[in-house]
């Protein structure tokens, strides 16, 4: 029974990755992250499935592969690039502001985290 609640979760939370595509600021790698690993869990042949998969396996794969250092420069920049045209331009109240900050400084602990590729 548990094996079935793991493949159903890990579905949904395919189906909201697909919407992160299209969707601004929601996540696409987080929730194919999520649903690999509750796959992993119910199904041996939907997790290679997914991470096997031309378009939504890239994301798995690139993610394990870790990012360079001017990878991580870049992306972090425009992170607090578009963070501060938002605080600046388009948020108005002072604690909507502060949790954008806030925000902002969880990614940049979580993109810290991300392993360095060596390779370059």
């Amino acid at each position: 029974m548990l094996r079935y609640i793991y493949i159903f979760l890990g579905s949904v939370s395919v189906f909201v990755g697909l919407l992160g595509i299209v969707v601004p600021g929601l996540p696409t790698t987080v929730f194919l992250l999520i649903a690999a690993g509750l796959y992993a869990k119910g199904s041996q042949r939907i997790y290679n499935a997914l991470v096997q998969s031309k378009f939504l396996g890239s994301y798995i794969r690139n993610f394990r592969k870790g990012m360079s250092i001017q990878e991580k420069i870049r992306a972090m920049s425009m992170m607090w690039t578009m963070i501060l045209i938002s605080v600046v331009f388009f948020v108005d109240h002072m604690a909507f502001r502060a949790l954008v900050v806030a925000l902002g400084v969880v990614g940049t602990i979580a993109m810290s985290l991300v392993k360095v590729r060596r390779d370059e």
